[in-house]
């Protein structure tokens, strides 16, 4: 048997993945049913129980395959990124309409009709999949209208399809956004997952967790050792931890110094790191 990550391969002892059947141990082998996050974020947690810690987050709109449902929790892995762990049955929905489009600012908000004075019905984050179904226009005010009867401004979302095309420009939209452990929205968020949310705007996907993306993200990158050699958009990895370089001197990371996505001087938050946690432990460039 070889070896699988459980964060990327849905496997216990007692059930798996059918698609792993002769590659791992499992009494019961069962096919993932296809389901849809239908809350505006679902925390994805460690065990089927409400004090889990949560290890990431899926966004309205996202696929995700069911492979057992017990207890109001369900074992899931998102399509997005492969990412397993529980949710509460309740954010599961069907994949009942295709999405046309994608928000595409940090946070947005849901109105009952097309009128932004009616009270709110909801919120979205960057990166949740919607599907168009329609148009209206009130006191100039652009909406786009969905199957729920919600609407939202349409000038916050983009079509399927349609990426960003700098990663970095997404991911400094984010300055000010709350630090939350496992956050991947626009109503929290932690160091990798802004890497990962901010790439998947831009037609990249990448890997969740900072490990993952240490050994995944592009090349290898060597700045030489007064890092000259950075650049905007180069990666800089700690243990358990990632940045971007917004250009040569400065960075972007979502942190718990600061508990917000903020900017920093590159050598101030090596020397500040450094001290409790060691310095940089690699550079990759996308």
């Amino acid at each position: 048997m070889t070896a699988r990550d459980a964060r990327l391969h849905a496997f216990r002892s007692d059930l798996a993945d059918a698609r792993l059947e002769g590659e791992v141990a499992a009494d019961r082998f069962v096919a993932g049913r296809p389901a849809r996050i239908s809350a505006a974020v679902a925390d994805i947690r460690k065990a089927p129980q409400p004090d889990a810690g949560v290890n990431t987050q899926a966004l309205f709109g996202d696929d995700v395959l069911v492979f057992e449902d017990v207890e109001g929790w369900a074992w899931i892995q998102l399509e997005r990124d492969g990412y397993v762990g529980y949710v509460a049955d309740t954010v599961l929905g069907g994949r009942d309409h295709m999405p046309t489009h994608v928000v595409s600012v940090p946070r947005t908000f849901l109105y009952p009709g097309p009128d932004l004075r009616l009270p709110l019905s909801g919120q979205l984050s960057m990166g949740s999949a919607v599907t168009v179904a329609g148009a209206a226009e009130t006191r100039g005010t652009h909406y786009a209208l969905l199957p729920s009867g919600d609407a939202v401004i349409s000038g916050h979302l983009r079509p399927l399809g349609e990426t960003a095309t700098d990663y970095v420009a997404v991911a400094e939209a984010f300055l000010g956004t709350p630090y939350l452990w496992g956050g991947a929205s626009g109503f929290g968020i932690d160091c990798s997952g802004l890497v990962q949310l901010a790439m998947h705007m831009a037609g990249r996907q990448v890997l969740r967790d900072s490990d993952m993306q240490a050994a995944t993200i592009g090349e290898p990158l060597d700045p030489g050792p007064d890092f000259a050699g950075l650049r905007r958009g180069d990666l800089v990895f700690w243990k358990g931890h990632v940045a971007v370089m917004t250009d040569p001197e400065t960075m972007i990371h979502a942190n718990g110094h600061t508990m917000l996505v903020s900017r920093e001087g590159f050598r101030e938050a090596v020397a500040r790191i450094g001290y409790l946690y060691g310095g940089p432990t690699g550079f990759r460039r996308p």
